[in-house]
């Protein structure tokens, strides 16, 4: 078999680079105390790296934790524990060197059987993750996830210690980002059998073997700190002594804890936005987020209804939400897949300006009215009452109240909320308990397909359960007949991406952004709008 070298010189550069500036200024510059009070908006739910799904959960885990490639800026692949990446001449093998000085935080080496583990456990059907679709090429991973193939048989195994040999079925241009990604880091396994049900449900059931490591979370609290990690393999280049993290649901609470010094990063809705536009700590971050509206067609019947759903979202004014009700700079969306994400191999324009259909996202209260007329008399209904489920962050509880005012100017829909903690929701979504409820997602890695494969018809992060046939076809085309067909595999999913926004499998609220307050003394933070947001390895308190 024919190798060829391609990341292990990267690798080696990258980290030069990063200790050439680390240790060229920054320690002239940093603060004699290292320590920064973050925040969340919503309340942690797992430290288990197979279970997490949301981007609190991945934020932690990414920033407690490393895997074979960590993704630094612009999700630059950098060096994680793998320090040498070969791959074979036609992208089917991957072979994976590992760094020998790489511990877990209870001084257990890290090792090839580490990823072995964690990534059979992800895809074992009897874990239950969510993610496991990510492994989709890894060899066997979607006969072991259908549970047709032992989790034994996936295409990871450890040549020894140290060496991580990988099959894939078929060629994946996006691998390498794949591997920055939580769901493919290790798991010690000795680890994860000694607290079984407990594992990753507080932070002392769970090691680390990254930048930092948790303290004080115990699965339920609303504070908990990240310290720096003394067994990282990298630890010299780790700034920070510790950060305190705490939830703050009120943007007012939080914005008068960052002006009186209690916080160092906080986030702001609406109004605050405004007001602050010239306050030199103002930060408006972009993402590669987008919030929707997921109807739940398994379980009404209604909803079943194209020109019931058609009506719901033609009655949504989302120019008037973006603008007049969040205020925070959120853009109206073009469809599913956010602005910028990708663009066209061949003709450079944006995925999301050449998918756009009209029928998506536009505002037209009298064609609502209309197609919910026909759509009620079709589903042999009169009226309608529909419970909308949602989160209880500030920007989510306006987003409600809104939506509930502008649907219910359709005859005889009655909406109620049910305002719920973000933990919550995230379960009832799951078990598909709710009507119509307000989700948020954003991008594993930029690529369109990290978006609209959520919809197909089995994908586990379809809690609406929308199935339409030619749009998984042509999925599975782009994953799989046409991947190597660039131009091919783009079309295949703008004409998906048309079926979904034409069939209303969902709707489309508004792209997202992150506005926060920042302390300008906090320098060396990453922040991708793809994939997980947040890398503090190298953040650092200023003099």
């Amino acid at each position: 078999m024919s190798y060829k070298k391609i990341l292990s010189v990267a690798l080696v550069s990258t980290s030069m680079l990063l200790l050439a500036a680390c240790s060229s200024g920054a320690n002239s510059k940093t603060a004699s105390k290292q320590v920064i009070n973050w925040s969340e908006k919503s309340e942690l739910p797992t430290m288990d790296i197979s279970l997490a799904t949301d981007e609190i959960s991945m934020d932690m885990l990414n920033n407690t934790n490393e895997g074979l490639v960590r993704l630094g800026k612009n999700n630059k692949i950098e060096s994680g524990i793998a320090q040498k990446i070969t791959e074979s001449k036609d992208g089917l093998h991957y072979t994976f060197d590992l760094r020998k000085n790489a511990k877990w935080s209870n001084g257990d080496p890290v090792t090839a059987k580490d990823f072995v583990y964690s990534w059979q456990r992800t895809n074992n059907p009897k874990t239950g993750s969510q993610y496991a679709y990510l492994f989709s090429g890894v060899k066997n991973a979607d006969a072991i996830q259908a549970g047709k193939k032992k989790a034994s048989t996936l295409g990871v195994k450890a040549a020894g210690n140290y060496k991580l040999k990988v099959t894939l079925e078929k060629p994946i241009s996006y691998f390498k980002l794949l591997l920055g990604f939580p769901s493919y880091l290790p798991q010690n396994q000795k680890v994860v059998e000694k607290y079984g049900s407990k594992y990753g449900t507080a932070a002392k059931y769970q090691v680390y073997n990254g930048p930092f490591k948790m303290t004080g979370w115990t699965g339920s609290n609303l504070k908990w700190s990240l310290v720096k990690n003394t067994n990282y393999w990298d630890k010299k280049n780790v700034k920070l002594a510790k950060i305190n993290d705490q939830v703050i649901k009120d943007t007012q609470t939080g914005l008068n804890q960052f002006q009186s010094g209690q916080v160092d990063v906080t986030a702001l809705s609406g109004t605050q936005v405004k007001n602050l536009k010239s306050n030199k700590s103002l930060v408006v971050r972009k993402q590669a987020r987008n919030a929707y509206v997921e109807y739940n067609i398994s379980k009404n019947k209604a909803l079943k209804n194209l020109k019931v759903r058609q009506a719901l979202s033609y009655a949504i004014d989302r120019n008037q939400l973006t603008k007049n009700v969040l205020a925070d700079g959120s853009s109206v969306p073009k469809g599913f897949v956010t602005d910028k994400l990708a663009s066209n191999p061949k003709t450079g324009e944006d995925f999301a300006t050449e998918a756009y259909t009209k029928n998506g996202v536009s505002y037209n209260l009298d064609q609502a009215k209309t197609l919910w007329k026909d759509g009620l008399k079709e589903s042999g209904k009169t009226s309608l009452t529909l419970t909308l489920l949602t989160d209880d962050s500030d920007s989510d509880k306006k987003t409600a109240e809104y939506l509930q005012s502008a649907l219910q100017k359709l005859p005889g829909l009655k909406i109620n909320i049910e305002t719920v903690p973000y933990k919550t929701r995230l379960s009832r979504s799951v078990k598909g308990d709710f009507d119509l409820v307000i989700t948020l997602w954003g991008a594993d890695f930029s690529d369109p397909i990290s978006d609209i494969g959520l919809m197909t018809s089995k994908n586990t992060f379809n809690n609406g359960k929308w199935s339409n046939k030619e749009f998984d076809s042509l999925i599975d085309k782009a994953n799989n007949a046409d991947s190597n067909d660039p131009t091919a595999r783009w079309n295949d999913m703008v004409a998906a991406e048309k079926i979904l926004m034409n069939d209303q499998g969902v709707a489309p609220l508004y792209n997202v952004v992150v506005a926060q307050m920042v302390n300008t003394k906090i320098k060396g933070l990453v922040y991708n709008t793809a994939g997980v947001p947040y890398n503090f390895k190298s953040m650092y308190v200023a003099k």
